[in-house]
């Protein structure tokens, strides 16, 4: 007997009692209420990267060397890794909601742990339980939202994710800038605390949202799922033929998976699956590898190199911070618009101009600091006073890779991973694997980021610079368009082998019908064979 088969009877009571509450319908609603997991990661970015230049955190926890701060901060990884594996095996037999449920726990726990630390391994263990939550909703957060949202606007709910992350981040960097005026421990341990706000506000939202209807067809609850999928898209008209052609789509893809064997980690890494397991697992790689938590998790020191400190500092940061919200909006509608691939090579064109333009600037203009600045011996050089031109260029190219990276890469790169696998066997754990591919990046850059600006400091960002060129390439030859597409045609588009550049004009192989008249042929189809619940006779116990 399996894992699975032995959660049977929690899973059903766990069920039964969410469903006892209301739930919400308004598709922006859910997604917003979801995406709430992005916001805690925006939240820790902020946290962290306001309080590692300031004396009161570095006199507490014993000034930090840039090893052991690399490591404090990639600790939040390190958890998230973890809880990115671990999120399938809750989110297959409970259901998407349980492991949003669950991040929401693990965060509140670990904020608690952090705001309460005395010393650095406790801080360590509460931002690696915090993490290992986020891991839970960045795996299923996208997901979710991409089963949930009607095809038209798939872009944009899976979107959603992206700017929580982004709004989070400002929201968070406000709060610490206030909270950096109070002189001691209270600064950063208020923040922290903080934190536990939107765990709570996740942790409720999560009883009042529906389940995904394509889980909830893939484990026998097919009246549910038809019922869930009319209310969001047709304000409850399961004869419209939008609900009809969705419903009929997700049974023909169900029904086609019910033959399968109970879906593995192993199974990503088979004949039919290995090409969407290396796309979403290397599109998730290079969203690390673009540079972009370098300036966010950093940031502090980057402009220390530019010559800005303290309160002028901390000014700057928020700008950026500003722009990355800002900019994350036009992506929410470009995606449905211009299509994933086109944003996704120009996105990495345009940050390979930056990153060039920051390490050109330092390179040339910056000065040596033997030893690093006074109380920051991690940043070895410094653009003098007198040069403030070559200071606002470092400045101006980290603007402007920011919102390079928020118009594309940022927005992109979630919605993509949680489309691409097409099928719903692959899906969840599909996206567990690829999410946990951008948790193990984030930690090694996190990690090495500090002793990276020590050692080598402006080449640095030579390294990300032909980085984005390598991930245009690979965009352009590996990722095939998702755009428009139902998530049962992108399946569709895989088994067949369609090149990635011939992808975005490529048509499913259907009769030329009209919507109303494939929907009209659906329709009679559909009463022909009515669909099934547990309800009307099929085994509840059999289908979780």
């Amino acid at each position: 007997m399996g894992y699975e088969e032995k959660l049977v009877q929690p899973a059903l009571k766990f069920r039964t009692f969410l469903d006892k509450l209301p739930n919400l319908t308004n598709v922006y609603i859910i997604a917003s209420i979801s995406c709430i997991s992005g916001m805690m990661f925006g939240f820790d970015i902020s946290s962290m990267s306001a309080f590692i230049g300031e004396a009161d955190y570095n006199r507490f926890f014993n000034t930090p060397s840039s090893t052991i701060q690399g490591f404090i901060t990639s600790c939040m990884a390190l958890g998230s890794f973890f809880g990115s594996i671990a999120s399938s095996f809750i989110s297959e037999p409970f259901g998407r909601r349980a492991s949003l449920i669950l991040c929401a726990f693990f965060w509140m726990v670990g904020a608690a742990i952090q705001s309460s630390s005395q010393n650095r391994a406790q801080l360590m263990i509460g931002r690696i339980i915090s993490g290992f939550g986020v891991g839970f909703g960045s795996s299923v957060a996208p997901v979710y939202g991409s089963e949930l949202a009607p095809r038209k606007i798939r872009g944009l709910i899976g979107g959603l994710f992206q700017f929580s992350v982004t709004l989070g981040i400002l929201i968070m960097f406000y709060i610490c800038y206030g909270l950096h005026f109070i002189n001691g421990v209270g600064s950063f341990r208020i923040a922290w605390g903080i934190q536990i706000v939107p765990g709570l506000i996740l942790f409720v939202g999560c009883f009042f949202i529906p389940e995904s209807p394509r889980w909830l067809a893939k484990h026998g609850y097919w009246d549910e799922a038809e019922q869930i999928v009319s209310l969001i898209q047709a304000k409850g008209d399961r004869e419209n033929p939008d609900v009809l052609i969705e419903i009929s789509e997700i049974k023909e893809q169900v029904l086609l998976e019910e033959n399968l064997k109970s879906f593995t980690y192993y199974d990503l890494f088979r004949k039919k699956y290995i090409k969407r397991t290396f796309t979403a697992v290397f599109a998730q790689i290079w969203q690390q590898l673009t540079g972009m938590n370098v300036m966010m998790y950093y940031i502090v020191y980057i402009f220390n190199m530019a010559g800005y400190e303290n309160n002028a500092n901390l000014v700057a940061s928020s700008i950026q911070y500003i722009l990355n919200t800002v900019a994350t909006v036009p992506a929410l509608y470009l995606m449905d618009k211009i299509g994933r691939r086109r944003l996704l090579i120009g996105g990495a064109i345009f940050m390979m101009i930056f990153q060039f333009g920051v390490a050109g600037i330092l390179g040339n203009y910056s000065v040596a600091v033997p030893g690093g600045l006074p109380g920051n011996p991690t940043v070895r050089i410094r653009i003098p006073d007198d040069n403030k031109s070559a200071a606002k260029g470092v400045i101006a190219c980290c603007y402007l890779f920011v919102v390079s990276f928020a118009c594309s890469w940022g927005v992109g790169i979630w919605v993509y991973c949680s489309e691409v696998w097409g099928d719903s066997a692959s899906r969840q754990r599909g996206a567990a694997v690829s999410t946990a591919a951008n948790w193990i990046l984030n930690f090694a850059i996190a990690m090495y980021t500090p002793s990276s600006f020590k050692n080598i400091t402006w080449k640095t960002y030579i390294i990300y610079a032909c980085f984005c060129l390598v991930m245009a390439v690979h965009v352009y030859f590996g990722f095939p368009e998702t755009k428009g597409k139902r998530l049962e045609e992108v399946a569709q588009m895989w088994e067949e082998n369609v090149p990635a550049w011939k992808s975005t004009k490529w048509q499913p192989h259907v009769p030329l019908l009209s919507d109303a008249e494939l929907a009209n042929k659906i329709n009679v189809e559909h009463r022909e064979e009515p669909l099934h619940s547990p309800a009307s006779g099929s085994s509840a116990e059999e289908k979780v």
